[in-house]
């Protein structure tokens, strides 16, 4: 109780209103025509207000931005239309990528702009362009409290064009009433919008945001102001049908364990199926997908694992993710009860490797019910897998997200994976269940976060322990960041459709920082950095600690940087090979503590040569370990990127312990050879998982958001270079509007 004692105090400091500056922009409907072609030539926009004064946001906060942009709204029956004229600081110089959808990073020119259509402070749908045409779109969740709360995995239909000059760039924008949700009947959305300079490396933004938020930052938003309210946009489904074709080839083992291309089995065959979004009201929206595939999904990025537990990937596959906060953010960071990533993959014990695990059906409903009121329902059933003994799978999930205060919630969570049809061979049904009440608590000026949430996981042998509860704090102003958290999680806590590393300790954190911003012609800002994180049971006392402190900061050419020295304990449960090599493991019950140096460097990503650079070297469990890492990038702009991601470690234990040299090297290419044609390949040399891994995709958008894909992923064993598998898919997708 006392937890939940501290909590409400807390919420009535965090409560209290905040007087801050909130500009509006009037938005009219248009009086003729408006053609998408990077040309203000309508009177529309000769007579739309102007939202100009844009407030810099890097590298200070306290001044007008030196870079002029003039921003215009306008809209029709189906369309609301966005413009903006960005003048240059100096000459005509631009930075893209690539002429991929969905660039990111404060090196890049660019114009966004983000709509809270429910004025809940919380959520919001984002647009944006660059002076190249190139456009990105990306839903904002948690209030864009923190620097991550901004996905650009979501896609939607909408039009845009860009031209350029010496003087100025414009950009245009048509964006559908039916891509987006809203209130009917409202007459002021929230609105911001932000802009990247390449030239200066200047971040300005309309209203303004203090330099220590993330520009989207949705406590410091303008308001948007209808002439007359936008109505319901009419029926409102999307059908996106697929047909695919694919061929593969395995190779195997001979008898002895040498690599040897036998036995190998080849496969061809076809498939088919649909997604479908169906919007309900204003609000709601209804995911339907019919035996989906998901082989056009970008394959995730290898990384060295000298860790314990499991490493998290993120959710890509576009089912899961409008909304997705509203199921995904249950719980914590390596503590959530729902990971959508467990559906459609399982696992083969018998040789510990993921599998994909066919989807037969979905349906997912999300949304708005009202101001207050979110909701979301997601039920799948997955195919049963013969081979290793897995039955048909239903998965459903439920959460409720109720509103309070200004920018404030409550959640409740549902989760359940059942065996329906009890092939388990015993009386009862084989299920995991896990139930969960979140309250997260926001201030109006977005300085003070908290979290409480408590979770219980119930299964057939209803054991005792089947708990995780946490509570955090954050908060954070220009000069200080201060984050804390204390979790316990019980010893049988089993959210199987969730991402819990461990279970059975007591976890306390501690992260301070102090920044300092000079008056330096290299520094924009500087500050130490204190950090203390530890595990500890009733049994062991403490089991595993980390203290840090360092250094870290930004430069005005938007590099940063950061250095520190960092002392582990760490007593293991279970033996556990550092190397992860096979070779012998330390015991159980050993205990371990060692020192460690941290550095690592991110250069001016607006160079056409920029790279990132870290290093971990000193003590490593009972021994030694020095590691180099990170990226080098050429930007041959404006078609794409060549990189090479690069990972080296040098482990050395004492006898008999062994040692180890572990690579992980990955060469990259991105090329787009206009905005609808684009080819990515990237080759993976991972030692310690003894694989060279080949994927290549060839991606034609034809029409908006419909697409052929062409993919081929082959994979080897390095010493022979006899291939382990390989596989050709074909895949055609299109977006039809009914």
């Amino acid at each position: 109780m006392r937890p939940l004692l501290l909590l409400l105090l807390l919420a009535l400091g965090l409560q209290q209103s905040h007087a801050q500056s909130v500009k509006e922009l009037h938005i009219k409907r248009a009086i003729d025509p408006i053609v998408i072609d990077g040309i203000l030539d309508e009177e529309s926009w000769k007579q739309a207000d102007v939202g100009s004064d844009y407030y810099q946001n890097f590298p200070t906060d306290t001044v007008m931005a030196n870079a002029k942009t003039e921003l215009r709204l306008t809209y029709d029956d189906k369309f609301i239309y966005v413009s903006g004229k960005m003048y240059n600081t100096g000459a005509a110089k631009y930075v893209t990528p690539s002429l991929r959808r969905d660039f990111r990073g404060a090196g890049n020119d660019m114009l966004t702009i983000a709509f809270d259509t429910f004025n809940d402070r919380t959520n919001a749908f984002q647009f944006g362009m660059n002076p190249f045409g190139v456009r990105r779109e990306g839903l904002v969740s948690n209030g864009g409290a923190e620097r991550g709360n901004l996905s650009l995995d979501w896609e939607n239909k909408w039009y845009g064009e860009a031209t350029r000059n010496d003087e100025y760039w414009i950009v245009e924008m048509a964006i559908p009433f039916k891509s987006i949700r809203y209130k009917e009947g409202t007459t002021e959305w929230y609105i911001n919008s932000y802009r990247i300079d390449s030239n200066t490396g200047e971040r300005s933004i309309w209203n303004a945001v203090p330099r220590n938020f993330a520009l989207y930052s949705q406590a410091h938003t303008g308001k948007l102001i209808w002439d007359e309210a936008p109505k319901n946009p009419g029926a409102n489904i999307s059908v996106i049908p697929y047909v695919l074709g694919n061929t593969s080839a395995a190779g195997g083992y001979t008898p002895s364990g040498e690599t040897e291309a036998i036995n190998r089995e080849s496969a061809s065959d076809g498939n088919f199926g649909f997604d479908a979004k169906v919007g309900l009201g204003a609000g709601l929206n209804l995911d339907l997908t019919v035996n989906p595939d998901f082989s056009q999904v970008e394959v995730d990025r290898q990384v060295t694992n000298l860790d314990r537990f499991e490493i998290f990937f993120p959710e890509r596959r576009q089912f899961f993710l409008e909304n997705a906060d509203l199921f995904s953010e249950f719980g914590a960071n390596g503590l959530r009860p729902f990971f959508s990533r467990r559906i459609g993959v399982s696992r083969d014990e018998s040789t510990g490797q993921n599998i994909q695990n066919k989807i037969n059906f979905g349906a997912r409903l999300s949304g708005k019910l009202n101001n207050n009121w979110r909701i979301g329902v997601l039920n799948m059933q997955a195919a049963a897998e013969r081979d290793i003994n897995l039955p048909e799978i239903n998965y459903t999930v439920a959460a409720l997200q109720r509103k309070v205060f200004s920018r404030s919630n409550f959640g409740l969570i549902m989760i359940n994976k059942q065996d329906l049809s009890n092939e388990s061979g015993t009386n009862f049904n084989q299920f995991n269940r896990v139930l969960g009440f979140d309250y997260n608590l926001a201030s109006a000026d977005n300085k003070w976060n908290a979290k409480f949430f408590y979770h219980q996981s119930f299964d057939k042998e209803r054991a005792d322990d089947e708990f995780a509860t946490a509570l955090s704090v954050n908060y954070q102003t220009i000069d200080w960041g201060i984050q804390a958290f204390a979790q316990k999680v019980g010893d049988n806590y089993n959210p199987e459709v969730g991402f819990a590393r461990r279970s059975g300790y007591e976890r306390g954190n501690l992260n301070i920082r102090r920044q300092f911003y000079p008056k330096s012609k290299v520094l924009q800002r500087i500050g130490p950095v204190v950090g203390i994180d530890f595990f500890q049971n009733e049994a062991n006392g403490t089991t595993d600690s980390e203290f840090r402190i360092g250094i870290e900061g930004q430069g005005l050419n938007t590099s940063r940087f950061n250095a520190s020295l960092v002392r582990n304990y760490i007593y293991l449960f279970s033996s556990f090979d550092p190397t992860r090599e096979g070779n012998l493991a330390l015991p159980e019950g050993s205990e371990h503590t060692f020192v460690n140096f941290e550095a690592s460097y991110n250069s001016d990503t607006r160079k056409e040569i920029f790279f990132t650079a870290r290093t971990n070297l000193g003590e490593f469990f009972n021994g030694e370990r020095y590691s180099l890492g990170g990226n080098l990038n050429y930007r041959f702009q404006p078609y794409g990127i060549a990189s090479l991601d690069f990972n080296y470690n040098r482990i050395r234990l004492p006898e008999p312990y062994g040692e180890a040299d572990i690579f992980l090297i990955g060469p990259r290419f991105d090329v787009t050879f206009s905005k609808k044609l684009f080819w990515t390949t990237f080759i993976q040399y991972n030692s310690q998982i003894d694989n060279i891994n080949i994927n290549s995709r060839l991606q034609w958008r034809f029409k908006p958001v419909s697409d052929i894909f062409i993919a081929y992923t082959d994979n080897y064993f390095p010493d022979s270079l006899i291939n382990k598998n390989r596989a050709l898919v074909i895949k055609a997708t299109y977006w039809l509007n009914l």
